[in-house]
């Protein structure tokens, strides 16, 4: 048994680390290396919530989507994660009601 668990954390130890990828509305495909990622189980709204704390971008999974968000400060995000509600939150203060509007990431 020892030896079995050896070999497994060997083989783990030596396998390629392979960074996540997304891809955005827009079908922008976006590493997720540099983000910190979060599954969400207590929202109906959202699944997974990814947030780059230096580049200030906010990915989220709605209905098995990801869309993006630029500019999105850490309080905001702080925010959202200790919400009673994150769909709320996000409805009212993240979520883009029209292109160019608060948090887009442009072209």
């Amino acid at each position: 048994m020892v030896r079995a668990l050896a070999m497994l954390l060997a083989q783990l130890a030596t396998a390629p680390l392979v960074s996540e990828t997304v891809e955005t509305g827009g079908h922008r495909p976006v590493d997720l290396a540099t983000f910190e990622c979060r599954d969400i189980t207590r929202s109906t709204v959202l699944q997974r919530v990814c947030y780059d704390r230096a580049q200030q971008d906010l990915i989220v999974a709605i209905n098995g989507a990801y869309d993006r968000y630029c500019g999105v400060g850490p309080d905001t995000v702080d925010g959202l994660l200790g919400a009673p509600s994150m769909g709320q939150f996000f409805n009212r203060n993240i979520r883009r009601t029209t292109p160019g509007s608060r948090y887009d990431c442009g072209a």
